[in-house]
């Protein structure tokens, strides 16, 4: 990809974007990705790279980003059919930035779920706004601070407090718990868990949803042999409680 794929511009103050978040860059050319690393990286974004579909959709189960960047010619996989393949399982922001133009290309990438739609050439100030554009619509959809009893799970800040005494989880509980919250009152079955947490090649793993369960309900219920938050749905799954 030339140079002329993509303008520098003034990018938007850094006090804008939500702190320390994480971008993966999926597209097949390495100046794009060099660009995108030196661009992100300068706002304070920690930026992961994918050369390829196939290694893009490992990367968010690896790496869990907080928004994907992808392009839609990639050497394996079109870009609408990775974005199809994570709609499956995850819900993370995906933003198309591609030469790509015509209408019946955004259309498709959007109705495969795609959040947002960019096309190359572009200004680093109008990605950069629609990426935060796209981390406040997660958030807010999601709803940002959820409180049951004692626990008060703030989304947007990654913070989990009980009895307001901040819980220190490790990645994958906090993954745990954001899938419950997202779907709080509901029975959340365990091969869901596994895909949105784990992703979609752990359905067997369900030794390693329950340990992970249980040390979860460890550093939140007040009882956790009795517990009274993550109620355990026999031979389903589990259900966050929600006041």
């Amino acid at each position: 990809m030339s140079g002329s794929a993509y303008r520098l511009t003034t990018p938007a103050p850094r006090g804008n974007r939500m702190p320390s978040a994480r971008v993966l860059v999926i597209d097949d050319e390495q100046p794009v990705r060099r660009f995108l690393k030196v661009a992100l990286t300068s706002q304070g974004y920690l930026v992961d790279e994918a050369s390829s579909g196939k290694d893009g959709i490992s990367a968010v189960v690896s790496q869990k980003p907080d928004v994907v960047i992808l392009d839609l010619g990639l050497p394996d996989l079109d870009g609408t059919e990775v974005t199809r393949l994570l709609r499956e399982w995850t819900h993370v922001p995906i933003i198309i930035l591609s030469v790509r133009g015509s209408e019946n290309d955004k259309i498709a990438a959007l109705d495969a779920g795609a959040d947002d739609y960019l096309t190359k050439p572009f200004g680093v100030g109008e990605l950069l706004a629609r990426l935060r554009a796209a981390m406040r619509r997660a958030s807010v959809g999601n709803g940002p601070v959820f409180e049951s009893g004692s626990l008060r799970v703030d989304l947007a800040q990654r913070m989990v407090t009980m009895s307001d005494r901040v819980v220190q989880l490790t990645p994958t509980e906090y993954g745990l718990l954001r899938a419950l919250v997202v779907h709080a009152g509901m029975v959340v079955t365990h091969r869901q868990l596994l895909h949105e947490v784990w992703g979609p090649t752990y359905d067997d793993e369900s030794h390693m949803l329950h340990v992970n369960v249980s040390n979860l309900r460890h550093k939140i219920e007040p009882n956790p042999s009795r517990p009274r938050l993550i109620i355990t749905e026999p031979g389903v799954g589990y259900r966050l409680r929600a006041d």
